[in-house]
């Protein structure tokens, strides 16, 4: 990782989140004498970036409208185009732990593996990845036959916000390095 991480500053800013409810999986990470994932504690010197992550991923990641599992296939799907290692490892892993069978990670974009709200997901992802000013009306009819306002909202913004900290991972250098305990399903 490019920027210097104080272990002592990463528990105390912790310690201050310990009730906030996205941080759970790091206070259990504490509690069992780790640390939490190095993109969590390269937002730790700014705490109050860390806090923002945390509420925003409240709302969309892992709650939220949409399928746990089709999240997963588009946060996969924006990881591997923007070459993130850190998130591409990291949710393979949690793929796996919430049950989403390894063939099916491995061929993400097999038909015959996709429900049609995740394979309209993956469409969108790359028409919003490749230039988002032209998604197309077509493309966006077939969203709204499949997908309520508010979903699109969500996946819109999941979209977003998985590309941002593709770039954050990667402009730093995280890496993933198995912090998850994911057994194969």
């Amino acid at each position: 990782m490019r920027v210097n991480i104080d272990p002592k500053a990463v528990r105390q800013v912790f310690e201050d989140l310990k009730d906030h409810p996205a941080f759970k999986e790091s206070k259990a990470l504490f509690e069992a004498g780790k640390m939490p994932v190095e993109m969590l504690q390269a937002m730790s010197l700014r705490p109050e970036i860390l806090k923002a992550f945390g509420e925003t991923g409240i709302g969309i990641y892992p709650g939220g409208l949409l399928e746990r599992p089709l999240k997963e296939k588009v946060i996969l799907k924006s990881s591997q185009e923007n070459q993130c290692q850190f998130c591409t490892s990291s949710h393979r892993a949690i793929m796996r732990m919430i049950g989403i069978p390894q063939l099916q990670i491995d061929q993400l974009e097999a038909p015959s593996n996709l429900t049609n709200r995740e394979e309209l997901a993956l469409k969108y992802t790359e028409a919003m990845m490749k230039d988002s000013n032209r998604v197309s009306d077509a493309l966006f009819t077939e969203l709204k036959a499949n997908f309520s306002d508010e979903e699109i909202v969500e996946l819109t913004f999941l979209i977003g916000l998985i590309n941002l900290l593709n770039m954050f991972n990667n402009a730093l250098q995280v890496t993933y390095r198995d912090d998850y305990t994911a057994k194969q399903v």
